[in-house]
């Protein structure tokens, strides 16, 4: 299932993340691409509010390459994956347990670089800047869960 979403603003972009939240299940994977810039953190952020953790606490992981955070029923991997030389740094951070995990949320910046290593069943973001507020964000499920979050999220 493909869908699409078009955002004027920063705070269009927060709803939108928030929206996307309300139907987040553990276990789900959202996988997010898009240039320098285009969003990818700012996305990601908006999605840890909406699933009740403080968007302060949410940093790009550019350097650190995974943050972790504690919502009231979610812990949530957040990586950075453009810094790797290959998928096989990924594997050394320990990301295969969270990208496994039925009881993790996985956001992943930069996830076209890691693509052998997704699940199946994922949520893909590909955020592209249209202007300088405008981004353009291309949603792709791979399968039944990822479909259904998808559906849910562009209901609302």
């Amino acid at each position: 299932m493909n869908s699409e979403f078009e955002s004027h603003s920063e705070a269009e972009t927060l709803q939108f993340g928030i929206r996307l939240a309300a139907a987040i299940r553990p276990g789900q994977v959202i996988a997010l691409d898009g240039d320098l810039g285009a969003g990818k953190t700012a996305l990601s952020k908006s999605i840890c509010e909406g699933l009740g953790i403080d968007p302060n606490d949410v940093n790009s992981p550019t350097f650190a390459l995974m943050q972790l955070y504690r919502s009231e029923n979610f812990q949530v991997a957040h990586f950075d994956t453009y810094r790797l030389a290959d998928p096989d740094e990924f594997l050394a951070l320990g990301a295969e347990d969270y990208l496994l995990s039925q009881n993790d949320v996985c956001l992943i910046e930069w996830a076209n670089r890691i693509e052998e290593l997704l699940p199946l069943d994922r949520l893909e973001i590909q955020i592209i800047q249209t202007n300088a507020n405008s981004r353009l964000m291309k949603l792709r499920a791979t399968g039944p869960e990822s479909t259904r979050l998808l559906q849910t999220c562009m209901e609302n």
